[in-house]
């Protein structure tokens, strides 16, 4: 049976409270780019469900898998985090066979978990696989990254959120102009619009981007939940509501085990030892 998902767990010694885990999730389908399949999404559904009620579990990245080795005579694949949907999967279909899939898809899955995620897209990343960039709450990305909603040119336009992240993260006209063109955008320019928040040589990447994922996973888990929840109230909240959403979240914060322990951690000058209350 094709493994289509990989998982990994990276202990995290120095985070408390102990036991604290980075999981790594592997999008394995690099004979086809890392395409999002049905299948695919059901394993990141399930992944999802784990994540999120294992409390040892701090930070998921999401990667796409290397290309395999290149056999004799045979061209190699270039490298992809996930170059869209599996469009095979797309033929002599309705509307009626289509919507179960969307109306309960992994896009949502990920975008919809309490803990921190990144995506670390070394490749591709188009269509689908810009959408499961843009469900994470953080992208790191190699140089030779490209991205892009390419629906338009299927006659289609993006189905996994595409159109609402990109309007909120990159402003209307600049959304309009990736999914009405279809263009690709590389790395540095994905950088410049804010698409992604950083770029690394390839052969840094995943150790840049673990090594931030453990600076999150050591910090307070419940405070990280509360921190990622007030902020994501601010894309759905008006500008006075939200305001008053992180002060009420802020003021709670108060009542909390470890704003104790921080703060006293502060001022002894020692690191801090959660519990994550």
């Amino acid at each position: 049976m094709e493994e289509v998902l990989l998982v990994d767990d990276i202990p995290v010694e120095e985070a408390s409270p102990k036991g604290g885990l980075i999981t790594i999730w592997t999008l394995n389908r690099p004979n086809k780019l890392n395409a999002l399949n049905n299948k695919i999404h059901e394993e990141i559904k399930k992944q999802c469900i784990r994540a999120e009620s294992d409390d040892n579990v701090r930070v998921i990245i999401i990667r796409g898998a290397p290309p395999l080795p290149i056999e004799e005579g045979q061209k190699g694949k270039p490298p992809s985090f996930a170059a869209g949907a599996d469009i095979s999967e797309f033929e002599n279909k309705n509307s009626d066979d289509v919507r179960p899939f969307f109306e309960d898809n992994a896009w949502e899955a990920v975008w919809n978990l309490s803990k921190p995620t990144i995506a670390m897209v070394d490749g591709f990343a188009l269509g689908g696989g810009t959408e499961l960039a843009l469900s994470c709450d953080i992208r790191f990305a190699s140089e030779r990254s490209n991205f892009g909603q390419p629906e338009i040119n299927l006659g289609l336009i993006p189905g996994g959120g595409g159109t609402q992240r990109l309007c909120r993260l990159l402003g209307y006209g600049k959304a309009m102009e990736v999914i009405l063109s279809g263009n690709m955008i590389g790395a540095e320019e994905a950088l410049r619009i804010g698409l992604i928040n950083a770029v690394h040589k390839s052969e840094d990447l995943e150790n840049s981007t673990i090594s931030f994922a453990k600076k999150i996973a050591k910090k307070s888990p419940h405070t990280i939940k509360v921190a990622k929840r007030t902020i994501r109230a601010s894309l759905d909240l008006p500008f006075s509501e939200g305001i008053l959403t992180e002060r009420s979240e802020f003021v709670a914060l108060f009542d909390t085990e470890d704003k104790e322990i921080g703060v006293k951690a502060f001022l002894q000058r020692k690191d801090a030892l959660w519990l994550g209350k």
